[in-house]
């Protein structure tokens, strides 16, 4: 359930509710409003009447949450969450944009495309320095290196930096390295990985799974959230459909959905949702016209010759001609882009 607090109440009566619902066995997480302090009270097989907490004094409302998905749920929190990285907010009225290679394979590869994704208004890189491969055989990464490479190459062009993180190991690790960790479609569903990434501050940004729905996202989500953490993106990268003409089918639709159910910023993959770059730069400007908060698009300087996913890798020069688009979509949205 969620109770809405009387406006203008203070911390001590606020500090009072959230200790009532302790001690009856309650999780309590605290939302602060522009107006009001909402307070989400979850728990498993606690059986008590809500109009207890009606007669608290300074509640104004409790609303029982029939979702299954409480944290991540508008009926939680209203207003939309920004998570901010300096001075880059990602769900605010800025479309962000973040690219750069699948996969970290070389210091020069790296130092040659920072400046040029920044040039094409990135204000996030991306890049794989530890790779889930479906064969075992494939290139998995530099690891470390990688990390500090990207990290180096970021800082020197004034860039965050999102890489993926792929079990409870790494997460120190690559902790050091990113402003942003990222959950692969794979992990999306590994409970005990999120729930170790619900005890840290890093915001996470979380795939969808190629065949999950929207409210299985959710619900992953919600695990993190219960750990604490505020700070999650969800991305929609395209599930698994019949269809065998593109890599993925990119759900175009799950962006406005997860916008109206949830109050996370939500951003696009074009490039595993498609798997074809001639595809990559139509799959973009539909998600930013659905309400995308941001992209993630892969990009390469010889894709020809990438370690990964080179076919669904833009090439810088596309890469900027498709941000000009995308600022004419956002305007129209009465949003900025880069």
């Amino acid at each position: 359930m969620v109770i809405v607090m009387q406006e203008g109440v203070s911390e001590e009566t606020v500090a009072h509710v959230v200790a009532v619902l302790r001690g009856d066995g309650f999780e309590a997480h605290r939302s602060d409003g522009k107006s009001r302090t909402v307070i989400g009270a979850v728990g498993v097989n606690v059986e008590v009447d809500p109009r207890k907490y009606q007669l608290l004094p300074g509640v104004h409302e409790v609303v029982r949450i029939t979702e299954p998905y409480k944290l991540a749920g508008r009926k939680f929190q209203q207003e939309d969450t920004v998570v901010r990285l300096g001075d880059v907010a990602i769900g605010g009225p800025e479309v962000v944009l973040m690219a750069g290679p699948c996969t970290i394979e070389s210091l020069e590869q790296v130092e040659t495309l920072a400046p040029l994704v920044k040039a094409a208004g990135a204000k996030i890189m991306r890049g794989g320095a530890f790779k889930p491969r479906t064969s075992p055989y494939s290139f998995q990464g530099m690891g470390k290196e990688g990390l500090q490479i990207i990290r180096r190459a970021a800082d020197k062009n004034g860039l965050k930096v999102v890489t993926e993180v792929m079990d409870a190991s790494q997460i120190e690790l690559v902790s050091e390295y990113a402003d942003i960790l990222q959950i692969g479609a794979r992990n999306m569903q590994n409970y005990t990985f999120l729930k170790a990434l619900g005890q840290t501050r890093k915001p996470i940004l979380l795939k969808r799974g190629m065949s999950a729905t929207i409210q299985e996202l959710l619900l992953s989500a919600e695990y993190i959230l219960a750990g604490g953490n505020r700070d999650v993106i969800l991305c929609e990268r395209g599930i698994r459909t019949f269809e065998n003409f593109t890599r993925n089918t990119l759900d175009i639709s799950a962006i406005p959905v997860l916008k109206s159910l949830s109050h996370l910023p939500v951003v696009a993959d074009p490039s595993h949702g498609t798997g074809i770059r001639d595809k990559v730069p139509p799959m973009a400007r539909a998600s930013v016209a659905a309400g995308a908060d941001g992209l993630l698009i892969e990009v390469h300087h010889d894709p020809d010759r990438a370690l990964c996913d080179g076919a669904q890798s833009l090439l810088p020069d596309q890469l900027k001609a498709l941000t000009k688009d995308l600022k004419t979509i956002a305007a129209v949205l009465g949003r900025t882009f880069a």
